[in-house]
C-alpha cells in the first residue's frame, strides 16, 4: 500500500523547479498557488472530473486505486499542479475554481516524455524540448470562466517560466465536439488564418480530426482558455487531433517566452 508520501506529486519531492514558494499571486477575489501536497492536489482533480466526465461526457481511463470522482492520470505524479481559489470564509481557503498542470523538461525525462507525445508527432520540437515546459488538464468553473481566473492561471504560468528560464510553453487545447466536430474545424480553420506557427514548429496529430469532411465556414468565437493562449502569442502548430475519450479536438498551441506581450513580461519579472 502507497503511504502519504508516496502519492505526493513527483514533482513536488524531487524537482528543481519548484513554484510552490512563490507568495500566493491575488487577482480581485481570486488567489493563486502550487499545491503543496497530496490534498491540494486531489483539490484539482476534483474540479477536473466536474468539468471534463460530469460536464463534457469524458471517458475517463484512471489507474487502478484512483479514488472515485477524480480525473487522475499517470502524468499527474510529475507535474507542479496550479490552483486558482474562490474567496473563502473566516480564513480558510475557498475552493479550486481554476487549475493547470505543468511538466518541467525534467519531469518529463522521468514520465518518458509529454503528455503532447501521446497526441502528436513532436519531431519538430526536439531543440526546444530541454527549455519546454508542458501545461495540460486546463479547466475553469462554469461560474468563473469571464476571464479573472484564466488571466490569473496565465500570470502565475509566466511568472514561473520566467523563475526557471524556461524558452516556451507547449499545451493542447480542448474543444468540445458535441456538434460532431463542426466548432472544432471552424476554429482551427480560423485561428490558422492569423496564428498559424512556422514550418520548423508545425507538428501533426496522430489521430487527426478529419476536418475536410467537417464545416469550417462557422462564425465561432474561441473558448475562453484558448483566447488565453492568444491573448499571450500562442501560435498554433498544426491541424487538431481527435481524442474520443475526452470527445474533444486537441489544439496544439506553443508560446515563445520572448513572445510573451509587455504586461505578462511584466508579471513574470
Amino acid at each position: 500500500m502507497n503511504t502519504s508520501n508516496d502519492l505526493l506529486p513527483h514533482a513536488l519531492q524531487h524537482a528543481p523547479l519548484i513554484a510552490r514558494v512563490t507568495p500566493p499571486l491575488l487577482t480581485a477575489a481570486l488567489s493563486v498557488s502550487w499545491a503543496r501536497d497530496e490534498t491540494e492536489v486531489r483539490e484539482a482533480q476534483a474540479l477536473r472530473y466536474q468539468v471534463f466526465a460530469v460536464e463534457m461526457g469524458a471517458r475517463l481511463s484512471p489507474p487502478k486505486g484512483a479514488p472515485a470522482g477524480l480525473d487522475v492520470d499517470l502524468f499527474d505524479a510529475y507535474c507542479e499542479h496550479l490552483l486558482v481559489r474562490a474567496g473563502g470564509m473566516a480564513g480558510e481557503p475557498g475552493p479550486v475554481v481554476g487549475t493547470y498542470r505543468v511538466l518541467t523538461p525534467a519531469a518529463a525525462k522521468r514520465a518518458g516524455g509529454l503528455y503532447s507525445d501521446t497526441e502528436f508527432d513532436l519531431t519538430r520540437l526536439r531543440a526546444l524540448r530541454p527549455r519546454l515546459v508542458e501545461i495540460g488538464r486546463s479547466c475553469v468553473h462554469a461560474d468563473h470562466r469571464s476571464g479573472g481566473a484564466i488571466l490569473a492561471l496565465w500570470g502565475a504560468l509566466t511568472e514561473f517560466v520566467s523563475r526557471n528560464g524556461m524558452d516556451a510553453i507547449i499545451g493542447c487545447a480542448s474543444v468540445s465536439m458535441r456538434d460532431g466536430g463542426h466548432f472544432a474545424a471552424s476554429l482551427w480553420k480560423q485561428i490558422a488564418a492569423t496564428h498559424l506557427a512556422p514550418i520548423d514548429c508545425q507538428v501533426r496529430p496522430r489521430l487527426p480530426l478529419p476536418v475536410e469532411h467537417l464545416r469550417q465556414d462557422l462564425a465561432v468565437e474561441p473558448p475562453a482558455l484558448i483566447r488565453g493562449y492568444l491573448r499571450c502569442g500562442a501560435k498554433l502548430m498544426g491541424e487538431p487531433a481527435w481524442d474520443p475519450d475526452f470527445n474533444s479536438a486537441d489544439l496544439p498551441l506553443l508560446v515563445r517566452t520572448a513572445d510573451l506581450p509587455a504586461r505578462f513580461r511584466r508579471t513574470a519579472a
